[in-house]
This record gives structure tokens, sequence and C-alpha cells, in this order.
């Protein structure tokens, strides 16, 4: 993902200040160079990464995910030292239309119990959050819209009353497919996501990095494509 967010940004005219790796460290950036960030790391290294952008003054573009549970502690942060934060499950437009037509079906659906839900997500045997973010916030916009669903948990366990069922696969140079599926005894519903490559996750990166500059703040991709909630 940093290479390719890297071709997309020089691509639109972009300087690239300083490229972070496992060699090197955040530390190194220097804000009199660097308009904004892009953070594509590890879930371990995300909040301090978050947290240096922030003491430094660089607005920063998060993508990377699994670490949730330090979102709320991290949002507080960002908005006591007056810090600019845009993050992602998916920074791809595709999903997030399909978030939107998620949480419009998920509405829909609650009317008919007799259909079961479900969620699938199949990615590259390289990441190793499981089940990814992009599921996870399927899954809770499900959850807020549904009544019939309280926690979601993945499927490889027996499941509890009252929860959603997420599956997760692993599989060789796969870039991302995500599915929600409603089933009766009778029929079923689905609504797929398949990203054919993973040119649409930087360029939208690049593209909330550009609408960033100059704010301040927290915000998420509905902020950037300007999505009325449903």
């Amino acid at each position: 993902m940093g290479r390719l967010i890297e071709q997309v940004a020089l691509s639109r005219g972009h300087v690239i200040s300083a490229i972070i790796d496992s060699s090197s460290n955040v530390e190194v950036i220097n804000k009199e160079h660097t308009d904004i960030a892009i953070e594509f790391t590890k879930p371990d290294c995300a909040v301090q990464n978050i947290r240096t952008c922030v003491e430094k003054g660089i607005p920063i573009v998060v993508g990377t995910t699994g670490w949730n549970d330090d979102l709320h502690q991290t949002v507080s942060f960002v908005h006591e030292n007056q810090g600019s934060l845009l993050y992602a499950s998916n920074f791809s437009i595709g999903v997030n239309v399909f978030f939107e037509l998620n949480k419009l079906l998920a509405k829909l659906m609650n009317a008919h119990p007799e259909y079961h839900a479900s969620v699938e997500e199949i990615h590259h045997v390289q990441k190793r959050d499981a089940p990814s973010g992009t599921a996870i916030s399927i899954a809770e916009q499900m959850i807020n819209a549904h009544e019939a669903y309280t926690n979601w948990q993945l499927a490889e366990s027996e499941l509890s009353e009252n929860t959603l069922p997420i599956q997760a696969k692993r599989i060789p140079e796969v870039p991302g497919t995500h599915s929600v599926t409603y089933k009766s005894n009778i029929d079923s519903i689905s609504l797929t996501h398949e990203a054919f490559n993973r040119e649409g996750f930087a360029n939208g990166a690049v593209i909330a990095a550009e609408w960033l500059n100059g704010k301040h703040g927290v915000f998420t991709m509905q902020d950037v494509l300007n999505i009325t909630k449903i």
C-alpha cells in the first residue's frame, strides 16, 4: 500500500517529503517540509504514529485497522491538542458507497426476522487482523440498524444468541471482497463489493489527504465524500 500511495500521490502532483519504514522512525518527519502524513502500518504502531504527528502539528490520514480499542482515547488526544486526524477502515470510494447501502438494507431487513444475516470477508494472506476493519465496520452498521443483532463474532466458534457471524478467509493475491447476506428458507439477498486491485484504496487515501489539508478535527471518509447519513 505504501508504494501504491506514493505512486498515486506523485501522479497527482504531490512531493514525497519522507518515507517511514521498518528501518526508520516517524520522528524524522519535519513539519517544515510536510503538509500531511498518510499512515498504513500495523495496529501496534498506528496510535503512537498518530500521537507523534499530532504533537508535531502534522495532519494525519490513517488507513491502518485493528486499533479500535484505542480509538476513543486517541480521538480525545487529537481534540485536546487541536490536531487533524482522518481515519477509515477502507478508503475505497466503492466501499464507502457499499457502507451506505448496507445501512439501508439492514433497516429494511429489520422488519423481516425470517431472514438471518451474515458477513463474509476475503483478503490476501498477509493481512494480519481478522476480521478486517472493513468487515467490523459493516457488522457494526448492521447491529446499529437491526434489532436482532447486538454483537458480532467470528463464525469459526459457536455463536451466542443475537450474534452476527463474520466469516474471514485468507487467500493468496486477493485484494479484498466483502459480502453481506440475508438468508431465509425460501431465498437470499446479497450485497457484495469486490476490489479488483488495491489502486482504489490508495487513490482514496490520497484524495482524503488532499481534503484534510488545512482542516482541524477528527474526520472519516463520510466527510470527504459528503455522504448524507442514512
